[in-house]
């Protein structure tokens, strides 16, 4: 049997069995980037982050289908479910290109974002709303203080109001002698959030589009493999795995 034909027929089964596990990461990664960006959402005025997730998420519901197809067209050797299974493909990979620039795009635009809103989410701290609700929950799960630094909320209306202290989301850990007085230093956390904030967000988006890339790259060899098969089927040259 022709080795190429071979290599490409197994190039293919294990790009199905690989859509089966790809899949479900990418379904995993999609859900994990809108839920780490869910939990700090006040802070981000642009969404461009959930169009990267949107669009990967059903592509790994699809992936999983079309990998049961892959196996099937490949053992029952049937050119038209070889030709479907490499329009698939290349749709997918033109989604997870799509998805690959989206990511790219917001990635560089998470400083900016940051800086526009940060502080203006901060100064809207009075200890009952909904934004005191998302400093609080960004203070604690961080464990940083202020926008810049601590000193921040020196300038802030709320902290006069409580006889200059800052909130006790500030504190480190579950430390109950902690009351947010700047005179218990050692008890707070002094650095800023938005340069965490920033560092968290690059991570989890540099995550996901490795993820992409990667599964991107594996496309193009299965692509060039269904070619090379259909090509044969054409020439009448097809032959089983196990002849």
């Amino acid at each position: 049997m022709d080795c190429g034909i071979v290599t490409s027929k197994i190039v293919i089964l294990l790009l199905s069995l690989i859509f089966w596990a790809a899949g479900g990461a990418l379904v995993y990664v999609g859900s994990y980037v809108i839920k780490s960006y869910s939990n700090f959402d006040n802070f981000l005025q642009d969404k461009y982050t959930f169009i990267s997730a949107g669009i990967i998420i059903p592509v790994g519901v699809v992936m999983f289908i079309i990998g049961t197809v892959g196996c099937y067209a490949t053992l029952r050797e049937s050119k038209v479910g070889l030709s479907f299974f490499l329009l698939v493909i290349l749709a997918i990979f033109a989604a997870e290109v799509a998805a690959l620039v989206y990511g790219i795009i917001y990635q560089r635009r998470i400083k900016g974002d940051l800086e526009r809103s940060m502080s203006d989410v901060f100064l809207k701290y009075d200890g009952e709303n909904s934004d005191t609700q998302a400093v609080d929950y960004l203070q604690s799960q961080l464990q940083c203080c202020g926008v810049q630094t601590y000193l921040n909320w020196t300038t802030n209306p709320w902290f006069s109001s409580i006889n200059n202290a800052v909130p006790v989301s500030c504190c480190k850990g579950n430390n109950t002698e902690c009351t947010g007085k700047l005179d218990q230093l050692d008890l707070l956390n002094t650095r800023g959030c938005e340069g965490m904030l920033e560092q968290l967000l690059q991570d989890v988006m540099s995550y996901a589009l490795l993820v992409i890339l990667g599964f991107a790259i594996f496309k193009i060899f299965g692509t060039l493999s269904v070619c090379v098969i259909t090509c044969k089927v054409r020439r009448g040259g097809y032959q089983s795995l196990d002849a």
